[in-house]
């Protein structure tokens, strides 16, 4: 029983142990048999977190522009152990997380046009911030590319004294 519930859910989607588990839990499978697949799963490769997660930073990053942050209460939540969490999100450089910063705001920068200065800062700081970049980074990209574009800056914009993130 505890062995179909699994294949059943890794043939949907690739899970961490901590959701086989807690599915397993739930259908109140005993914990000696859900143990029992779950590391027979885990010596055969059918359960990898560390996989898991190099795979969700990735694709999460590429697809949805999400910084370290945000990637990494995601995978928390999705039941990662810290250390892989960090390992995996340690693996973004901070460079290509800057240049996904960058084309965010671009993105999102025609549909601020004709708005105040402090108020497009403001928008694309809260936009930046929901997808998990910090303060420090999101400012020093905001001016950047708000200077490509040759706008005025806003007074946010500036050198706030945050960290770059």
């Amino acid at each position: 029983m505890a062995r179909g519930i699994c294949l059943r859910l890794l043939t949907m989607a690739p899970r961490t142990r901590a959701q086989l588990a807690e599915a397993l839990r739930k259908r109140e499978v005993p914990q000696e048999a859900a143990d029992a697949v779950l590391e027979r799963f885990s010596e055969v490769g059918l359960i990898d977190d560390e996989a898991f997660a190099a795979a969700w930073v990735s694709s999460r990053h590429a697809g949805r522009g999400l910084a370290r942050k945000a990637l990494a209460s995601e995978l928390r939540h999705r039941g990662v152990d810290e250390e892989t969490v960090k390992e995996a999100v340690e693996r973004l450089d901070p460079e290509e997380e800057a240049e996904t910063a960058r084309r965010l705001v671009r993105r999102k920068l025609s549909s601020t046009r004709g708005l105040e200065p402090a108020v497009r800062t403001r928008r694309l700081a809260g936009m930046l911030a929901r997808k998990g970049y910090g303060p420090g980074l999101a400012f020093r990209v905001i001016r950047e590319v708000l200077e490509d574009e040759g706008a005025e800056t806003s007074p946010f914009a500036e050198d706030q004294g945050y960290p770059l993130d």
